[in-house]
């Protein structure tokens, strides 16, 4: 009688484990896979976006762009073709907001210094006080990696411009002053596609870790 009892509580274990095997299975397998939503100007916050682009509702695209970055290269798309990357917008002598996002960006750099396929791009918004000599100097100072991150200056019509029109990311300023910026908090994460991919914010370390899950999320996809 012993021995049928332990037989018959050995079949039971064993259906039991089989059965929550089977379950754990078909929960993973049916679990929706978590997708990223392709941003465009129609889905952003109306006073981050130039008004000649706030109707487009699809095929929104970073377009083609060339900034002097802090070794007075030239940058263009074509250093960020096929790369995952983070752009953002900053300048050197804020006060406020830019050393949590630029510490934050720094953590980032760490943790995707050795994937070739990622890449970080922060624009100036004062590029007429933000020269190449200020932004080694700043660079060399943050210890900002060359290969993986470029802080650019340049015109600073063409840094409105693609501040308001393709990154989505940037506030207007004094209406008195023409091409005047007020930058955000905001990370804007960009797929191999140019497309804007998400929106995070750059004082808060734990965004920040949510934007490399994404990061990560995206190149799984390739």
């Amino acid at each position: 009688m012993m021995a049928l009892f332990k037989k018959y509580r050995l079949f039971i274990v064993t259906i039991t484990v089989i059965s929550v095997a089977c379950i754990t299975l078909f929960y993973f397998a049916l679990k929706p896979k978590k997708t990223l939503p392709i941003y465009t100007p129609s889905m952003v916050n109306p006073e981050l976006v130039d008004t000649t682009v706030q109707h487009i509702a699809n095929h929104h695209y970073i377009p083609d762009f060339a900034f002097t970055n802090q070794n007075g290269k030239t940058i263009t798309s074509k250093d960020y073709e096929g790369k995952v990357y983070v752009a953002d917008f900053f300048f050197t002598t804020c006060p406020t907001i830019c050393p949590l996002m630029t510490d934050n960006m720094v953590w980032l750099q760490e943790q995707i210094k050795n994937n070739p396929k990622v890449m970080l791009l922060s624009h100036s918004v004062t590029p007429d006080i933000d020269s190449v000599p200020v932004l080694k100097a700043y660079a060399q100072k943050k210890g900002v990696i060359d290969a993986k991150w470029n802080l650019v200056t340049g015109d600073k019509k063409d840094i409105y411009y693609i501040a308001r029109k393709s990154y989505l990311a940037v506030k207007t300023g004094k209406p008195e002053e023409l091409y005047d910026m007020v930058h955000t908090e905001n990370f804007v994460l960009v797929d191999q596609k140019k497309r804007v991919r998400g929106f995070y914010d750059g004082t808060k370390r734990e965004e920040v870790e949510k934007l490399l899950e994404d990061i990560n999320l995206l190149l799984e996809k390739e």
